[in-house]
């Protein structure tokens, strides 16, 4: 049953996720308001949308919430395999993920300043961080245009 549950949840993710199923989507709405003088702009007309819409988008959270979440569980799995593989990785951060929001902090804030300097109010180090960040920056920009 679960086998058949994470078949399906794929096929709806990439289904969900192709430039046709938006311009289907898109068709539908413009079909569905071309139809309101039709139907006199009637309550039940309204309320055939709004219903389909909440079903589908209710339906739509848990698959795709099952397909990142097995997403996520592959990528970890790969990752702690090559902080396993990989002799200079430290191997303490196999499983990591499973800490809570302030210990992955601490540990975030350890590591640069391991990679970037003891204190980070060292002028050296805040340094080599914002030319870290501008660099993230400037390749998310070139992502986006």
């Amino acid at each position: 049953m679960e086998h058949l549950f994470t078949r399906f949840a794929n096929s709806v993710s990439r289904a969900a996720g192709r430039p046709l199923t938006f311009v289907i989507c898109c068709g539908s709405i413009v079909l569905w308001a071309a139809t309101g003088p039709l139907f006199g702009f009637s309550d039940t007309w309204q309320l055939a949308v709004n219903t389909s819409t909440t079903i589908i988008t209710f339906l739509m959270v848990f698959l795709i919430q099952n397909t990142q979440n097995r997403d996520g569980a592959a990528i970890q799995a790969k990752l702690d395999e090559l902080l396993r593989a990989v002799s200079d990785a430290r191997n303490e951060f196999i499983g990591i993920e499973h800490l809570t929001e302030e210990e992955l902090d601490e540990i975030r804030k350890d590591i640069e300043r391991a990679a970037y300097g003891d204190d980070l109010d060292d002028p050296e180090g805040k340094r080599k961080l914002e030319l870290l960040r501008a660099s993230f920056l400037r390749m998310s920009a070139t992502r986006t245009t």
